[in-house]
Parts: structure tokens; C-alpha cells; sequence
């Protein structure tokens, strides 16, 4: 092989692993993800809002925004504690990015109990899927349908972030495992954002 081939090949090698934009294979498949279930919520969101302009009898159940709120204060503190175990993570220490992994998990954990007592305490007054004391029966199937795929990515979420911070804490994984994980959970985190104006506060009782 000739001088000129082995500069050439160790050029071309250069090229292919020094690449600035590139973006690691796990990152992408988890922002492509992230970008077609955004599709999903979005759809859903839109379709909730024409049934509720479309439906005179609309319901307007609920009387606090309590239960909410300190849902959502868990939710925005764990999306915190994600980015601290991500730094965390970058900078070594191993100890402290599984602790505030697993912290994370935990306020997803307080979330979902949250959520499941708020809905067990609307179907103790008589609401369902397909009817409710209040109003349309429409109501219903869209609140569980939109809060449920929400709440089914949080216990996901919860999942994952403890199968990746128990296997990063025994060396399986890296700190960019902790890093990707923590994309998903700031987007369950940043739907929420657009749940609760569409679902909560537009249907506080006057």
C-alpha cells in the first residue's frame, strides 16, 4: 500500500469519526421519538379542544386547583433533579447522578398516586367514560383518554429512569444513558405544561 492510500484512508477516518454536528445514534432514535409522540399529544390536545367548542353541555367539574398545582410542582421539581443528576452524571460522580435519578423516579412515583386519587375520586362522583353527572358524556373519555397517555409516559418514565440508573450505577451505563432518559422525561414534563391549561383551567367550575 502506498503512502498516498494510507493518508488518504487515515483522512477518511478522520472525517467520519471527528463529525462536530453528529449526533449519537441513541440521542437521535430518542428526538425522533420525542418528536413523533409530540405528534401524538398533539393531536389529541386538538382534538379535545373541538369537542369541547363543539359541545354546548361541556363540563366545568372542577372547584380547586389544588391538586393540580402540587401536581405540577412535583412534576417542574423532578424535571430540577433530572438536570442535577445529568450534571451530576457528566462530572463523574456516580453516587450523586444515581441519587438524583432516583429521586426523579420517586416524584414521578408521588405524581402518578396524585393522579390515580384524583381520578378515583371523579369516578366516586359518578363519572366514567362514556357519562358523568355534570354534562356530555363526551367529557369523560376525553379527560381519561388525554390525562391517561400522560400519566402511561410518567410510570413509563419512572421505569426507565430506575432500569438506567441502576445499570449506570453498575457500570452498565454512561452518563450520556442518564442524558437521553432525562430528554424524555423533560418532554412527559413539558406536556404537562399544555395539559393542564386545556384540561384543568378551562374547566374550573365558575
Amino acid at each position: 500500500m502506498s503512502q498516498a492510500d494510507i493518508t488518504m484512508q487515515g483522512h477518511s477516518a478522520g472525517m467520519l469519526t471527528d463529525r462536530p454536528f453528529a449526533i449519537p445514534t441513541k440521542k437521535l432514535v430518542m428526538w425522533l421519538f420525542i418528536i413523533a409522540d409530540t405528534m401524538t399529544f398533539s393531536a389529541c390536545l386538538v382534538a379535545y379542544g373541538f369537542l369541547r367548542n363543539a359541545t354546548p353541555d361541556w363540563p366545568r367539574p372542577f372547584h380547586s386547583i389544588v391538586n393540580v398545582a402540587v401536581m405540577t410542582f412535583i412534576l417542574l421539581t423532578s424535571s430540577l433533579t433530572m438536570l442535577l443528576g445529568v450534571q451530576t452524571a457528566k462530572r463523574g460522580d456516580k453516587a450523586g447522578a444515581f441519587r438524583w435519578t432516583m429521586i426523579t423516579a420517586l416524584a414521578g412515583v408521588m405524581f402518578a398516586v396524585l393522579h390515580i386519587r384524583e381520578w378515583l375520586g371523579l369516578i366516586g362522583e359518578g363519572m366514567t367514560l362514556f357519562r358523568n353527572p355534570w354534562g356530555t358524556g363526551l367529557f369523560g373519555a376525553a379527560f381519561f383518554s388525554v390525562t391517561g397517555l400522560h400519566i402511561t409516559h410518567v410510570i413509563a418514565g419512572v421505569i426507565a429512569l430506575t432500569i438506567v440508573g441502576l445499570r449506570y450505577k453498575g457500570g452498565r451505563y454512561s452518563a450520556d444513558d442518564i442524558e437521553i432518559v432525562g430528554l424524555y422525561w423533560h418532554f412527559v414534563d413539558l406536556v404537562w405544561m399544555f395539559v393542564v391549561p386545556f384540561v384543568y383551567l378551562m374547566n374550573l367550575a365558575h
